[in-house]
């Protein structure tokens, strides 16, 4: 019996961050610096539709176990006038979060506020 593995490869271009997807469920987003930040494909890509113009953070977060923990985070966040979009992935641990082009990113204020929620921050990502 003879088997064959096809990988499908596609490329998605924000300024200089770039997205690399296979056919499992997960993207590997290269950053310029050369790191990688591993999240969701399809969640991904149906995040940023739209987003062209805007900061996309991808904030890699600890201690996120339930819909409880999700809904918190996105509830506490919504409230920022300068917050275009949220997403809460809690398979991946990872809260994408879309801003104005022109907003200040407060790293520390995002972290304190997810804190506040009963998780820990471990890194934050900007994309764009």
């Amino acid at each position: 019996m003879k088997y064959s593995f096809l990988a499908l490869i596609f490329i998605v271009s924000f300024n200089d961050v770039h997205v690399y997807a296979n056919e499992d469920t997960h993207v590997h987003t290269k950053m310029s610096d050369g790191s990688s930040i591993k999240v969701d494909q399809a969640r991904f890509i149906t995040f940023s539709e739209g987003l062209k113009q805007s900061k996309i953070l991808v904030v890699s977060v600890k201690g996120m176990v339930c819909d409880f923990c999700a809904r918190g985070i996105e509830k506490t966040f919504r409230r920022d006038p300068d917050l275009l979009k949220i997403d809460v992935d809690l398979n991946f641990g990872k809260v994408l979060m879309a801003y104005k082009a022109n907003t200040k990113i407060d790293e520390d204020s995002i972290a304190m506020k997810i804190r506040d929620n009963g998780q820990e921050v471990v890194k934050i990502d900007t994309l764009q």
